[in-house]
């Protein structure tokens, strides 16, 4: 049931998987279902809403992804940084959060899917200092865009960007985006079966 769902989503959605990426997000989904239940890693309790709410919710961003080497900063389980590591195996992504469970949650994860691109980090975002920076920036629900920027402004490349996954837009957050940074890009992502709204904003410095 599961399986013909998500053929169905990513039509919707028009992201290519192949069947072997498929199965791979599937078994994330069941690994997040059974460890969530000693570990609560995610809110989301439902295998069905896992589909939608984590996985769909990762990978309308992938279009948008430029570059090779990314970093999911306050990735908790691993959101969007292993589904959009499935369905991009040329590009490499390393997940940071500095809870011990969810990295060990990865890293069981990683060996069971087989992942060769993701590697995982426990850290505190302002504590990592990468010795080859980053292509994009992918937080999801980890903090303000201002918090963002001043925390991980030490991540990206000269040339890359931050990729904020958020709700509804708040005139607000965007007002106190710091003047040395500019929104490149807004899009409004559309996730099957989601009654929400999602954006995405693709933030460079202005330097």
């Amino acid at each position: 049931m599961l399986a013909a769902q998500l053929k169905n989503y990513l039509a919707e959605a028009k992201i290519q998987a192949s069947e072997i990426q498929q199965q791979q997000l599937l078994a994330f989904v069941s690994l997040l279902d059974k460890w969530n239940k000693a570990y609560n890693l995610t809110s989301v309790r439902d295998p069905q809403q896992m589909l939608i709410r984590h996985i769909m919710d990762s990978l309308v961003v992938s279009p948008f992804l430029q570059g090779q080497r990314f970093i999911d900063v306050g990735t908790g389980p691993g959101l969007p940084g292993i589904p959009l590591a499935i369905l991009n195996p040329d590009k490499q992504f390393v997940l940071l959060d500095s809870l011990g469970k969810r990295i060990r949650f990865q890293r069981q994860v990683q060996i069971e899917l087989k992942l060769n691109n993701i590697s995982s980090v426990e850290s505190r975002v302002e504590d990592y200092q990468p010795q080859v920076l980053f292509d994009g920036v992918l937080s999801r629900a980890f903090a303000s865009i201002s918090d963002m920027l001043s925390w991980c402004a030490h991540l990206p490349k000269a040339t890359g960007a931050f990729y904020a996954l958020k709700g509804q837009l708040d005139g607000n957050e965007l007002a106190e985006i710091p003047a040395e940074y500019c929104v490149q890009q807004q899009h409004q992502l559309l996730v099957p079966q989601l009654q929400e709204q999602r954006h995405l904003l693709i933030i460079t410095s202005r330097n």
